[in-house]
């Protein structure tokens, strides 16, 4: 079964803003574009296997059944729908960042 990945408008923002400032910060678009292929590739890995990521430390996003891909330094935040064969994407995040309040 192969499920359709969807994106929220709070996800993109928060991807191209990664990819913005990796390339800001490195002077090299080279290096963000590398990156954004890599997490795309992981993110894409979803719709063969929706249930790769773990299950969230805290137990109010267990309960609302987010799950957490982990991909090189960061996060993203998903739910799947078995339903519609849908992988929902949330939120993304470097690990280092408190994510409790993002979601």
């Amino acid at each position: 079964m192969i499920y359709k990945i969807k994106r929220t408008d709070i996800f993109n923002d928060q991807l191209n803003s990664i990819i913005f400032y990796i390339a800001d910060d490195s002077g090299d678009v080279d290096v963000a574009l590398n990156i954004l292929n890599r997490i795309e590739e992981d993110i894409m890995k979803l719709q063969e296997f929706p249930e790769r990521g773990i299950q969230p430390h805290y137990t109010i996003l267990r309960r609302q059944g987010y799950r957490i891909l982990i991909t090189m330094r960061w996060l993203v935040f998903y739910k799947t729908d078995h339903t519609n064969n849908t992988v929902m994407l949330y939120a993304i995040t470097d690990q280092k960042q408190e994510y409790i309040s993002i979601i």
